[in-house]
C-alpha cells in the first residue's frame, strides 16, 4: 500500500502511499525555500511539472553497498517495459512509433502541429501509457489522425490498425473504469485481462480458485487472465512465461545484487525473489515478502515485484513497481517512537473491541532516500510505502513503513504558486499552514502508513476485502488509514514522543488542508463534468464531505462565500476529532464484517459525484497559476566507473531533460514489443 505523491504535491506547493500522490493540495501550494542551489526543476507541460531529486547520502556508502544499490536500480529498470505493458495492450507499439518519429531527421519538426505532438508524447511517457497516470481517462492528442500519419510515414515508424486509431477514437477511453454501472473488467483498457473478459467471469474464475484459509496466496497477482478456444487461462509473469525476456534481465541484476548483499537475510530475501521470478510460484511470493519484511539490519533497501493492485478494477493483478532506498538514519531515529507505541494507538483507538488487535506485529518504520525507481512508481511516485500487502503476513511477521524523505524534500524545494492563499479561509488558516503544515503532512504520512494500514483484523470466517469490498476495497481501505491518521494528529501523545513541539497547532493545520484538498483543491485535476474515480481522491472526498454533512447541525465545518468564492472553514477542531473517530469506526466495521453495501453507499454517496457549480467555481479561481497540478521525477543516474573490468566507483549525474531520460531508458531497456 502507498501513500501517494499527490499528496506530496499538496506539499510541496501547498503534501499523498500505496497508499499511495498529494493528498493535502496547499501544503504543497506553500511557497518553500531552497536549501542550496540544486535545481529541482526539469520541464512543464500540460498538466505536469517534472522535478530532479538528489541522493544525499550516497557517497558515504561502502563500494559493496554502493554496487547493491547500483545492481537492483539496474534490476527495477530492467522491468520498466512490463508496466507499460500492464497499462494497455497497444503502448508499446504505440510508445515505439513516437519515439521513432521524435528522433527522425526526416521529420520536420516545427509548427504548432509537432509541439502538440511533442506534448502527447511527453503526456504518454509520463504516465507509462495513453492513459492519465491519475485519472485513467486516455489522453487526448491536439493533432489530428492526418498529421501522424504523415510523421509515420515520413520516419518509416510503424503504426496501424487498432494501435494508430484508438489514439483518436472513443475505444478503450478509461485504464481504469469504476463506475457503478460498468462492467469494470469488460470496460476497462488495462491489460491484466484479455479485452473479452468480463467481470463475472473473472469473480466466477478467482471464486474457484481454492486457497488456505489461514495463509491465503494473492491469487491472480502475477498473471493475465485471457480466453484461449473459449477457455479461462492465466498467463504467468515468469522467466520463460508472459514478460520473460524483462524478467531474465531482472533475474541477472538481482544475481549480481545477491552477491553483494549486506547480511544474511537479504541474500534469502533476494535468493527468494529470484526463484519467484523463475518460478512465478506465488507460494515463493509470500515465503519471499516474510524474509523481506524481517529483514531490518542494513542501509539499503528495496520494494520489487508486482505489488500493488489498485490498477486492477478488481483488485487482483499486481502492478510491476520497484523502489531502491537507503536509510536515513537521523530521521528514522525520530519517527521510530511510532513502531514502539504502535500498540498504544491501536489500543486507544475509536475501533470497537472485537475489531482491535491484540498483537500489533512487527511494525518497522524508516524515512528512507531514494536511489532510483521504476514501473509504477516512476515518473509519479510515492511519498510512503507499507508493504506486505497479504494481511496474514502483516498480523504474523509484520511490516515495513517507509517516508520516501528526499523525495518529499523535492517537492518542499520545488517552489509554490500561491494557491495557498487564494483557498485558504483566512490568515490564520495560512500562518497555521505554513508554519505546521509541512510537519502536519509528514507526521500524516507515517500514521496512515505505519498505524493506519496496520491497525484493526477481518471478522473470524470473513474473506479478504477484495472478495468482500470488491470494487471498493482500495478506497475504504485509504480512507481508513487516512481517518487513523487523522484521528491521532490531534492527540497530545504526538507531543510525548517528541514528534511535534506544539501538538495542537500541528493537528490544526493537518485538518484545515485535509478539508481544503478534500472539498475543493483537489478539483483542479478533474475536468469539467468528470466524477472522481482515483482512488485516493475518492476517500478524500468521502472523508471530508462525510464529515462535513456529519457536522452541519453544530457548524463543525462552515461553508463560507465570500466575494463569491467558496471556503470552508473549520470552527471545532476537537469535534471534527470526534467525527474523524466516528468514521474510522464505521469504515472499520465495513472492512472487518466485509459490508459491501455500506462501503458502496459510503463511496457512491460521498466520494464520486462533483458538485459542478463548485467544481467551475474552483477551476476558475486556478487559472491565474501557472504550477502543474501533478509533478513527477527524473531519476539521478548511477554511473560505475570501471577498471580492468571491475567496478571501482559510482558518480551520480543528473539528467539535463525528461526526453532525453525516456529515450534513454527505451534504447538501454526496451525488450519488449
Amino acid at each position: 500500500m502507498k501513500y501517494n505523491g499527490m499528496y506530496a504535491l499538496a506539499i510541496a506547493s501547498m503534501l499523498a502511499v500505496g497508499c499511495v500522490e498529494e493528498k493535502k493540495e496547499e501544503t504543497a501550494f506553500a511557497k518553500a525555500e531552497t536549501e542550496n542551489s540544486f535545481d529541482y526543476n526539469v520541464d512543464q507541460f500540460a498538466d505536469v511539472k517534472i522535478l530532479r531529486y538528489q541522493i544525499p547520502g550516497f557517497e558515504e556508502l561502502t563500494l559493496k553497498e554502493q554496487k547493491l544499490v547500483y545492481y537492483m536500480t539496474q534490476a527495477g529498470l530492467a522491468g520498466r517495459d512490463i508496466m507499460w505493458a500492464q497499462n494497455y495492450r497497444h503502448n508499446l507499439a504505440i510508445r515505439t512509433a513516437l519515439e521513432t518519429i521524435y528522433t527522425s531527421e526526416a521529420v520536420e519538426k516545427n509548427g504548432e502541429d509537432w509541439d502538440a505532438f511533442v506534448t502527447y508524447l511527453k503526456r504518454v511517457w509520463f504516465s507509462n501509457g495513453i492513459h492519465h497516470h491519475y485519472s485513467n481517462a486516455k489522453l487526448k492528442p491536439g493533432f489530428s489522425a492526418d498529421y501522424l500519419q504523415k510523421l509515420v510515414t515520413d520516419s518509416g515508424a510503424t503504426l496501424e490498425g487498432e494501435a494508430f486509431d484508438v489514439i483518436f477514437n472513443d475505444k478503450d477511453n478509461k485504464k481504469v473504469n469504476l463506475s457503478k454501472d460498468a462492467d469494470i473488467v469488460l470496460e476497462s483498457a488495462i491489460n491484466f485481462y484479455g479485452p473479452d473478459v468480463t467481470t463475472a467471469e473473472v469473480e466466477k474464475y478467482y471464486e474457484a480458485v481454492k486457497v488456505d484459509a489461514d495463509t491465503p496466496i494473492e491469487k491472480g497477482l502475477n498473471t493475465r487472465l485471457v480466453k484461449e478456444n473459449g477457455k479461462l487461462v492465466e498467463q504467468v509473469y515468469k522467466s520463460g512465461g508472459l514478460y520473460g525476456a524483462a524478467i531474465d534481465n531482472i533475474i541477472g541484476w538481482l544475481e549480481k545484487a545477491k552477491g553483494v548483499a549486506e547480511n544474511a537475510k537479504q541474500e534469502e530475501a533476494l535468493g527468494l525473489l529470484i526463484e519467484y521470478y523463475k518460478t512465478g510460484s506465488l507460494e515463493t511470493w509470500d515465503e519471499y515478502c516474510i524474509a523481506w519484511a524481517t529483514s531490518t539490519e542494513g542501509n539499503i533497501d528495496w520494494i520489487n515485484g508486482f505489488i500493488e493492485v489498485y490498477n486492477d478494477p478488481k483488485g487482483y493483478k499486481g502492478s510491476y513497481e520497484t523502489i531502491v532506498q537507503i536509510k536515513d538514519f537521523d530521521m528514522s531515529k525520530k519517527m521510530a517512537a511510532l513502531s514502539t507505541d504502535a500498540q498504544w494507538f491501536e489500543d486507544n483507538s475509536p475501533l470497537m473491541e472485537e475489531h482491535k488487535k491484540d498483537s500489533v506485529k512487527g511494525v518497522s518504520y524508516k524515512t528512507v532516500i531514494v536511489a532510483g525507481e521504476a514501473g509504477d512508481a516512476s515518473p509519479s511516485t510515492p511519498i510512503g510505502v507499507n508493504l506486505p500487502n497479504n494481511n496474514w503476513i502483516r498480523q504474523t511477521h509484520g511490516s515495513k513503513s517507509v517516508s520516501l524523505g528526499n523525495i518529499i524534500n523535492a517537492y518542499n524545494n520545488a517552489g509554490g504558486s500561491g494557491r495557498l492563499k487564494e483557498f485558504a479561509h483566512d490568515e490564520e488558516e495560512i500562518q497555521l499552514e505554513e508554519t505546521y503544515g509541512q510537519l502536519g503532512d509528514k507526521l500524516h504520512t507515517a500514521l496512515h502508513e505505519v498505524v493506519g494500514h496496520a491497525s484493526g483484523q477481518i471478522n473470524k470466517g470473513v474473506g479478504t476485502p477484495k472478495e468482500t469490498l470488491k470494487r471498493y476495497k482500495s478506497t475504504i481501505e485509504e480512507g481508513r488509514a487516512d481517518l487513523f491518521g487523522l484521528y491521532y494528529l490531534m492527540d497530545p501523545k504526538l507531543q510525548e514522543i517528541g514528534l511535534v513541539e506544539d501538538w495542537e497547532k500541528t493537528g490544526k493545520a493537518a485538518y484545515d488542508g485535509y478539508i481544503r484538498n478534500g472539498l475543493v483543491t483537489q478539483l483542479i485535476r478533474l475536468e469539467l463534468g468528470d466524477d472522481v474515480e482515483e482512488a485516493h481522491m475518492v476517500n478524500r472526498q468521502w472523508v471530508s464531505a462525510w464529515a462535513f454533512e456529519r457536522g452541519q447541525e453544530e457548524n463543525v465545518i462552515e461553508k463560507v462565500t465570500r466575494d463569491g468564492k467558496t471556503y470552508y472553514n473549520i470552527t471545532d477542531y476537537k469535534k471534527l476529532r470526534e467525527i474523524f473517530g466516528e468514521l474510522l469506526r464505521e469504515t472499520q466495521r465495513i472492512t472487518s464484517e466485509g459490508d459491501y453495501e455500506a462501503a458502496k453507499a459510503l463511496v457512491e454517496d460521498y466520494g464520486v459525484k462533483v458538485d459542478q457549480t463548485m467544481h467551475a467555481e474552483v477551476l476558475e479561481r486556478n487559472k491565474q497559476f501557472k504550477s502543474a497540478a501533478y509533478s513527477g521525477f527524473v531519476n539521478p543516474m548511477i554511473v560505475p566507473a570501471m577498471e580492468g573490468g571491475e567496478i571501482t566507483g559510482f558518480t551520480v549525474e543528473q539528467p539535463q531533460s525528461f526526453e532525453e531520460q525516456m529515450l534513454s531508458y527505451a534504447k538501454t531497456y526496451g525488450t519488449l514489443k
